[in-house]
């Protein structure tokens, strides 16, 4: 079961995902909001629509994308509807460069330290974030405030930068 908080947080996750009220938007397209009735609203293609009302009884396909009964779906499946919408409304370099971080290692991303871990690693590529020289011109409070990254991954990322 989720709430309209949940939807909120996990809409504003997105690079570049903006609220106005109770509607989430990326470079001006809306790809989530809330209805008159307190469900949430996705904005999906019509194939992905389909297949969420499918896997979902709370979910109803509309010609907008899905309504979806807040209170009937778990918080992991909501997260990921939400990401596949907002994908689809994102400018494509956004959502080329979210969708490659998704698979993102730790390691594997330019010099930053495997020590980081996936979730930093993953949290910094999406930011367009792949070396240390581009991390060390980010304060400690730009960086702590990409979900993945705690004050840890910080920790390493300023020591491995020399600093």
């Amino acid at each position: 079961m989720t709430t309209a908080a949940h939807l909120r947080t996990t809409a504003l996750t997105h690079p570049g995902a903006t609220a106005d009220g109770t509607a989430y938007a990326v470079a001006g397209t809306v790809f989530a909001a809330l209805d008159g009735d307190g469900r949430a609203v996705l904005r999906l293609p019509a194939a992905e629509a389909a297949s969420m009302a499918a896997q979902e009884p709370a979910a109803q396909a509309t010609g907008e994308g899905v309504r979806v009964d807040l209170a009937g779906i778990g918080g992991q499946a909501l997260n990921h509807w939400v990401r596949r919408a907002w994908i689809a409304a994102a400018p494509p370099d956004l959502a080329a460069r979210a969708t490659a971080a998704a698979a993102a290692a730790a390691g594997e991303v330019g010099d930053l330290p495997k020590a980081i871990g996936r979730p930093a690693t993953r949290a910094l590529a999406e930011a367009g974030v792949t070396t240390l020289a581009q991390a060390a011109a980010m304060s400690d409070a730009e960086l702590a405030a990409l979900h993945g990254v705690g004050p840890k991954a910080v920790r390493i990322l300023r020591e491995a930068a020399g600093g």
